[in-house]
């Protein structure tokens, strides 16, 4: 409850983002559930129930997109929580997105490796 209380302080414009648990007793409990409600925060959970497996894509892509993108490029300190929102969005929506090289998709970005799935079943059909 107080990280919640401190992040709400920290960066006004909290409201919108979107926080990632597992299912854990402390992310279930009614006070968490009403406090994240009244600072506007998202709840996302996995569905399993716990594993620390299922978060493992997620958490390996918000490291590199830290690498890649925030660390010694930007003083995100100083910036706007909208400034920061803008940064990231562009980062995934044109970069990773579109033009960052992806070993798990045989080099291809996952646009790519999309549009020849597609392409792939119209040949099928």
């Amino acid at each position: 409850m107080q990280t919640l209380e401190n992040a709400a302080k920290a960066y006004p414009g909290i409201r919108g983002a979107i926080i990632h648990s597992d299912r854990g007793g402390q992310y279930t409990s009614q006070l968490y559930r009403d406090a994240i409600r009244q600072y506007g925060i998202q709840q996302s959970m996995n569905s399993a129930g716990g594993r620390c497996h299922d978060n493992a894509r997620c958490e390996s892509m918000w490291a590199r997109m830290k690498s890649e993108l925030l660390y010694d490029r930007y003083d995100t300190e100083e910036m706007t929580t909208e400034e920061l929102r803008t940064v990231i969005w562009r980062y995934f929506v044109s970069y990773w997105n579109n033009r960052r090289i992806c070993s798990a998709n045989g080099g291809l970005p996952p646009m790519v490796k999309r549009q020849q799935y597609y392409d792939s079943l119209k040949k099928a059909a």
